[in-house]
């Protein structure tokens, strides 16, 4: 009877610790930060909009190496059930335009008002001049708009914004090769709107001008432009916008990926690291992990190497096309 008496103890203990266990596990699950990105679809040639691999890689940084409790979950497309939106501190949406984002502007526009941080990467920031107004520019402070804002692919020399925490851990100076748009629709009022990072276009850096360029791009030459952008929204949230991420492999660039981890954990409302988002140098393989099948011709990524995107040869000026550009507009919302 004794020894019976002693299993069933026993018994009890171990169940009791277990239950414990679990609902500890439960508990640390709860408290964590949950960012939820949505992935596009393919698109573009290899190592070009690579939207499913980027996310993985970003979400892998935040929930596998930063040490900072985030629970980063990779949606491709917009969600079947979209309440696994539900409780995320923020939506990080990276694709081609609208196609993710326009099967869920009620549930994106709720998800804001609760306080939920936003943010587009790249071609993503890219609406119709209207849902730009209605959605974008309440939610993240601008978007680009076709006639207003260019996308050349340019060396940019990226600076961080000083002391705000998205340059914490950030080089002075980052320098990447990418599809940078600039010229973005920002509200008539810009105190609202912090440019977070920025960079000096130059007919030296340009090395393709390609279908969207017009007169603002040419007055945009030799000028700071905001590359990466935020606000502080009334509703208690925060907006996020970037141009960069046409390139796959600048994810390889320690301080591009830094800026953009630390954009990410300061638009779900977390404190920043003083010396920024940890996450681990990527190799070869993990640039080349995930990356959409786009075809019979495999490439295989490799890492930038210092000097490179210098040494990629100046795109020439189409002068006739640029005579027949207008004067560039006065800048104000629509």
């Amino acid at each position: 009877m004794n020894l019976r008496i002693g299993l069933l103890l026993v018994l009890g203990c171990v169940m009791g610790a277990g239950l414990q266990a679990s609902g500890q596990d439960a508990a640390s699950a709860a408290a964590q930060t949950r960012v939820v990105f949505l992935a596009g679809g393919r698109s573009h040639g290899p190592g070009e909009h690579e939207f499913n691999a980027g996310c993985r890689l970003l979400a892998r940084a935040l929930e596998e190496q930063s040490g900072l409790g985030v629970r980063a979950e990779v949606v491709n497309g917009w969600p079947a059930d979209d309440s696994v939106l539900d409780g995320a501190k923020a939506v990080v949406i990276y694709a081609d335009g609208t196609s993710v984002v326009g099967k869920g502007w009620a549930k994106m526009d709720a998800l804001a008002k609760q306080g939920v941080g936003i943010m587009f990467m790249h071609y993503a920031v890219h609406p119709s001049a209207a849902d730009g107004e209605k959605y974008y520019r309440p939610w993240i402070g601008g978007a680009f708009e076709t006639g207003w804002s260019v996308n050349p692919h340019w060396v940019a020399e990226l600076k961080a914004l000083p002391d705000h925490p998205v340059s914490r851990g950030v080089p002075a100076v980052v320098e990447a090769f990418d599809e940078f748009y600039y010229n973005m629709r920002f509200p008539q009022d810009h105190s609202r709107v912090l440019d977070l990072a920025t960079a000096t276009p130059t007919r030296e850096r340009m090395k393709r001008y390609i279908n969207l360029w017009n007169e603002h791009g040419v007055a945009g030459l030799d000028k700071p432009q905001t590359i990466m952008w935020g606000i502080e929204r009334a509703d208690g949230g925060r907006g996020v916008g970037f141009t960069g991420g046409h390139y796959h492999r600048n994810w390889a660039v320690d301080g591009f990926r830094t800026l953009v981890l630390n954009a990410i954990v300061w638009v779900a409302g977390m404190e920043v690291p003083s010396g920024g988002v940890r996450s681990t140098p990527l190799t070869e393989a993990d640039l080349n992990a995930n990356l959409d099948d786009k075809g019979p011709k495999k490439v295989v990524l490799t890492l930038p190497q210092p000097g490179e995107f210098r040494a990629i040869p100046t795109a020439p000026v189409d002068t006739a096309r640029e005579a027949k550009f207008g004067q560039p507009a006065a800048a104000a919302t629509r």
